[in-house]
């Protein structure tokens, strides 16, 4: 069944697992970049993926995007996500920042200049992408839809502490946001926003 078939009704539990979280895991290849989108929680959660991924080896250039500010006065994500990432120890020659965007599908579309601009898309191979598990179906469709057809995707996804695929069920705010985000998805998809995804071949 594809994304597009589906309606509300049909968001089982088992549905809804299939449509955010199966088939998702690291492959374990490395890349040209490490991707990151911001969130509230980007440093608790993302953060610390990104920069285990970097101190690998896996890729040699990290780059945060988001320009929401969480709090009054504050700096965008990314901004905040470089100078912590620079705390921890990484280079701040190999950070790009991508600091306008406000939702995942900007932080794809404003990226593309970003990385244009270090590395020529032409010559990129593999993105690397990291953000929340429950979140990561989406974005790895975003990137499907709106970068170069040519250019590959690792998944690695950054567990927080009460959505992901071995516990979202056990909490009233797990299910709450795994159900959102699949309406989001089916909502995306049938809008012709986001690519469709036929869960049968997960």
């Amino acid at each position: 069944m594809y994304i597009s078939q589906l309606s509300e009704a049909d968001l089982t539990d088992e549905r809804m697992a299939d449509l955010l979280f199966k088939g998702i895991e690291d492959d374990q290849k490395s890349g040209d970049c490490i991707f990151v989108v911001g969130s509230s929680k980007a440093l608790q959660y993302r953060l610390p993926k990104a920069v285990e991924l970097y101190q690998q080896g896996r890729a040699g250039k990290l780059l945060f995007s988001g320009g929401m500010r969480w709090e009054e006065g504050g700096l965008p994500e990314a901004l905040t996500l470089k100078n912590e990432a620079i705390a921890l120890g990484v280079p701040e020659t190999d950070i790009l920042i991508e600091d306008g965007s406000l939702n995942t599908l900007e932080n794809v579309v404003a990226s593309l200049l970003v990385l244009d601009r270090a590395f020529h898309l032409y010559a990129i191979k593999r993105l690397l992408v990291v953000t929340t598990s429950y979140h990561m179906r989406r974005l790895h469709l975003t990137l499907k839809t709106y970068m170069p057809k040519w250019i590959e995707f690792t998944l690695c996804q950054a567990n927080d502490t009460n959505t992901n695929k071995n516990n979202w069920f056990l909490t009233e705010k797990g299910r709450r946001r795994v159900r959102t985000e699949c309406l989001k998805l089916i909502k995306y998809v049938k809008q012709g926003a986001l690519v469709d995804l036929d869960l049968g071949d997960l």
